[in-house]
């Protein structure tokens, strides 16, 4: 009986490991999966820094998206437009740090509500977006106005990086809700 325990432990241990590098790399292949809108370039990071959140938890989720950009800041060319030191110069840098936090919150409300229900889950997975949005978005108008030296004023951030934007990331965290309930079963994730 010990020895079975030990083993389903050590399986376990294992998923949580693979899962965790999946979803590095998921984040990933999403910077390059972009869907072609005017303005801003849409792509699938939000789906699997979501999903990250709410399969691996709030912890291994966030530090699954960090490992990305650490990956991204070191110089592997994962980000939308490459990779480096000085990506944290980029205007959408910020968007980057809000996935890290958004997976973060969007985990930590799943695993407070203790349910999968679709509506718990959505709530969840808007509230990540929103924290990923409001990190993007200050990013934005103080690298602009401050570093490069391109004055943008408040109303441009919230029409660009915001309303027109937030659509499609709704329909991503409406996505999200929708997978994980059929993700925890086939990933056999405990509920």
């Amino acid at each position: 009986m010990v020895r079975e325990n030990a083993l389903e432990q050590g399986q376990g241990r294992s998923r949580e490991i693979v899962l965790f590098g999946l979803f590095t790399a998921l984040i990933a292949i999403g910077a390059f999966i972009r869907i072609p809108v005017p303005v801003c370039p849409f792509t699938l990071q939000l789906l699997f820094t979501t999903l990250a959140g709410l399969l691996l938890g709030s912890k291994k989720g966030a530090l699954s998206v960090a490992l990305y950009v650490l990956l991204g800041l070191v110089g592997v060319p994962v980000f939308t437009e490459g990779g480096g030191p000085s990506y944290i110069f980029q205007p959408t840098f910020g968007y980057l740090v809000g996935f890290i936090a958004g997976a973060w919150l969007t985990g930590k409300l799943r695993e407070m509500s203790g349910s999968w229900s679709f509506g718990k889950v959505l709530f969840a997975n808007l509230c990540g977006l929103a924290v990923v949005y409001l990190f993007g978005m200050i990013y934005v108008y103080f690298i602009n106005n401050f570093y490069i030296g391109k004055t943008i004023g408040v109303w441009a951030v919230i029409l660009y990086c915001f309303l027109l934007a937030v659509p499609g990331d709704i329909c991503l965290c409406i996505l999200a809700a929708f997978l994980s309930k059929r993700l925890v079963k086939a990933l056999g994730i405990h509920e």
